[in-house]
């Protein structure tokens, strides 16, 4: 959601970020980046920096967007480099929107991560989206003179109505990076004609900090589920009263660990599912309901599956299924803790999947 400019101005007054303080004059014309964007580059990153429209300072509102971009050896110094780039003074302290390009997530994202923890502007707070199959410099080229900040603002408005993709912020892919090892980032791709449009491109799975891969369809609406936020899903299922649809509103799964002595023996899942019946042609009852509730649990736990099935490939436990069930048995976690990725790669999973259709 937009920030209102009194909370900026306060920060802007009392933090020094990536370009120092702001003097009066250069207060009244200022170049207020919205979204940042970084990839490698042959001088060390290339760090690409929007303004999103009517956004570039208190005089020019109106304006189309802003962009500006930098190659050097360091964030901080293609920031400083940034700041030449304009007549206005650039301000990096309302910065919500960072877009790191699949390259660099190829290479590594705790370098990004690293900066924004430390820099007193930037902060983790910005919503955090990685690229697929491009830059992030061509994503940011893909809003035009408008920016692509009211498309980022849309994606993240849907997310939490539970229309779209589950977003994450800087800071929970740092969090989950530090204390799990591993995370997932939501992931866009330009699109269309001239790729002028971001759409989402479903989720980008790190290791370490590097990407091991993406998951998407089906196996994102997996994930979507094992993270217990799922985006408003339509299932559409053939019944003999005709067909009937249902729409998914919320999800929670809880996950045990069994112990062989001090070895795990099995990773158990349970996922209860509530969805409310949206569009049919005679109301299911009796028989006919719990066909469909058979139908439903099925399928979402072929979801499951899936998603899974890759993330145990890549040794990447990002929902926290382990550190979830450490908690009823902390003594025995404590000694797999170290080498999870490692047992989570080849413990096997059984999973219950329960769905209370609401009407």
């Amino acid at each position: 959601m937009k920030k209102t400019l009194l909370p900026w101005l306060a920060a802007g007054l009392l933090l020094a970020g990536c370009s120092g303080l702001p003097t009066a004059r250069e207060m009244g014309d200022m170049a207020l980046l919205r979204t940042l964007g970084v990839d490698p580059s042959p001088a060390g990153v290339a760090v690409t920096g929007s303004t999103g429209p009517r956004a570039r300072g208190m005089k020019g509102e109106g304006e189309p967007a802003l962009t500006l971009s930098a190659d050097r050896a360091s964030l901080s110094a293609a920031c400083l480099a940034m700041q030449g780039q304009s007549d206005s003074y650039v301000f990096f302290g309302y910065v919500d929107q960072l877009l790191v390009g699949q390259a660099l997530a190829e290479e590594g994202v705790r370098p990004v991560l690293d900066y924004f923890s430390q820099d007193g502007s930037l902060g983790l707070g910005a919503q955090m989206w990685l690229v697929r199959g491009a830059s992030a410099r061509d994503a940011l080229s893909a809003g035009g003179e408008q920016g692509v900040d009211s498309r980022l603002e849309t994606l993240q408005n849907d997310s939490e109505m539970g229309v779209a993709n589950l977003t994450r912020t800087a800071g929970e892919t740092y969090t989950d990076l530090l204390e799990l090892g591993c995370a997932y980032v939501p992931a866009l791709s330009p699109a269309g004609d001239g790729g002028v449009l971001l759409t989402e491109a479903g989720y980008g799975v790190l290791k370490g900090d590097t990407l091991s891969g993406f998951l998407e369809g089906e196996a994102a609406r997996g994930l979507e589920l094992l993270a217990g936020g799922p985006s408003s899903d339509i299932l559409d299922v053939n019944l003999p009263g005709g067909p009937a649809s249902v729409k998914v509103t919320s999800a929670r799964t809880k996950s045990a660990l069994n112990f062989r002595g001090n070895t795990p023996s099995a990773l158990k899942l349970s996922c209860q599912i509530e969805a409310r019946l949206s569009e049919y042609r005679q109301r299911p009852e009796g028989e006919a309901l719990d066909r469909l509730r058979a139908e439903l649990e099925s399928r979402e736990r072929e979801r499951i599956e899936e998603a899974l099935d890759r993330l145990q490939t890549w040794g990447t436990d990002c929902t926290g299924l382990g550190a979830g069930a450490g908690m009823s048995c902390p003594a025995r976690w404590e000694a797999v803790r170290e080498d999870w990725a490692e047992w989570f790669s080849r413990v096997p999973v059984e999973i219950t999947v329960q769905i209370k259709i609401n009407s």
